[in-house]
């Protein structure tokens, strides 16, 4: 199947250092492909330049869209902001901090034929060892509280028809977002795959992932989520092919 438009979707916090360098990226890599697309920036409260660079980028060029929130609230706010002001066919999101490359789109793209939601996982995963320590006990948890099993249910690489998100009403603020949007696409029957995508080491600015107060906010939202779940057969948690 051919996408014919597509919304990009990168969610921005304190990214001085990498979102020019990143939106340059996203543009001359989707140029050389026959996709119509957009590119959605959600500066969520940033306290550096990356507002006035964006302002300045989005002047620049009629494909690029910024939205700014003028208080931080949140990664799972700011996707919800780029999914609500999205116009295209398919969605996809990533970070800003060019620890994925978006050429690794196209191999996302072939899937699009037989599935509704193609989802990327780091197969040599280029983070500190508490991040992933943190992630791996976090996977575990939403595996033993929801038997959703993924390899990497937060890789900020993802790909998906938009009427999952129309059919489905994300509300989580934090990180627990990426959870939610598998849980509920899941169960709404929406046919996922897993492909590896590769990742690279953080080499300007400062990530927000291990911060105790982001862990702990994740944790929270786990919880209230799998409460206010408990009615869902667990049978519709499937292990994905």
């Amino acid at each position: 199947m051919k996408i014919k438009t597509l919304s990009i979707i990168l969610p921005c916090y304190n990214e001085a250092e990498n979102i020019t360098e990143m939106i340059n990226h996203v543009i001359g890599s989707m140029d050389n492909l026959s996709i119509t697309y957009e590119v959605i920036v959600v500066n969520d409260g940033s306290q550096d330049k990356s507002k006035k660079l964006l302002k300045t980028l989005e002047r620049d060029n009629k494909k690029i869209k910024v939205i700014h929130h003028e208080q931080n609230k949140g990664y799972g706010s700011t996707l919800r902001t780029g999914f609500q002001n999205s116009s295209g066919e398919w969605l996809f999101f990533t970070d800003s901090d060019k620890q994925f490359s978006i050429k690794d789109l196209k191999k996302l793209l072939p899937y699009t034929d037989t599935f509704d939601m193609i989802i990327g996982y780091r197969k040599n995963r280029k983070d500190s060892f508490i991040r992933i320590l943190n992630a791996k006990i976090f996977n575990l948890s939403v595996r033993v509280l929801f038997n959703l099993h993924v390899k990497d249910i937060d890789c900020a690489f993802k790909l998906f028809r938009r009427e999952i998100i129309d059919n489905n009403n994300l509300e989580s603020n934090g990180a627990l977002v990426n959870t939610e949007l598998l849980i509920k696409a899941k169960r709404s029957g929406y046919r996922i795959k897993e492909v590896a995508v590769n990742h690279y080491p953080r080499l300007k600015g400062k990530s927000t992932g291990a911060n105790i107060s982001v862990i702990l906010r994740a944790a929270k939202e786990l919880i209230d989520f799998r409460f206010n779940n408990l009615l869902i057969p667990v049978k519709l948690y499937e292990k994905l092919s």
